[in-house]
């Protein structure tokens, strides 16, 4: 009989390296399966010039620019049609104030006496990072309270039925 003797832990050590190489072979295709697509796309996506590119980019800051020129300030029936706010004489403070950190919608959405907004703002400070407002903290406060005070909400105005014009359907009329 052949008496070998054999080390048992390089060649457990020699298989587990073997399995992890043919499972990080196996997950690479079928990565590369999934974005075939993608990689030749980018492959095969034009060689542009520079002066294409920078034409490209001068096109699009164009056209930013002019959005930004064309509806930056615009207002219709006293909203501010860029965040929804209603137009005052500090709407650039609040929107400089409020909008950095989150969307206008969610002053629009709320209503709050000025104390109601000064708790929301000392949340904010507190637990948000929103800075110290100071001496701008009574402005945004006076917009708010003015603009989103809370309202009554009630049944909606009755109707004059003297007023209305109704329409008298007549089934005589209808064929069978």
């Amino acid at each position: 009989m052949n008496n070998h003797n054999y080390d048992t832990a390089s060649l457990w050590r020699m298989l587990t390296l073997l399995i992890h190489v043919l499972l990080f072979l196996v997950i690479v295709s079928f990565m590369y399966l999934i974005l075939e697509d993608h990689i030749v796309s980018f492959l095969n996506k034009p060689k542009l010039s520079v002066e294409q590119l920078d034409d490209i980019a001068a096109n699009r800051a164009k056209g930013r620019s002019q959005v930004k020129n064309d509806k930056w300030d615009l207002v219709e029936n006293g909203i501010h049609l860029r965040t929804g706010l209603k137009a005052d004489e500090n709407l650039q403070l609040i929107i400089g104030a409020c909008t950095s950190c989150h969307s206008a919608k969610i002053i629009t959405q709320n209503r709050a006496s000025r104390e109601g907004w000064k708790s929301m703002i000392v949340w904010m400070q507190e637990t948000q990072g929103l800075v110290d407002l100071g001496d701008k903290e009574s402005i945004v406060l006076d917009y708010l309270a003015k603009n989103y005070a809370p309202q009554e909400m009630g049944r909606r105005k009755n109707l004059d039925l003297a007023e209305i014009e109704w329409y008298i359907l007549n089934l005589d009329e209808i064929e069978e």
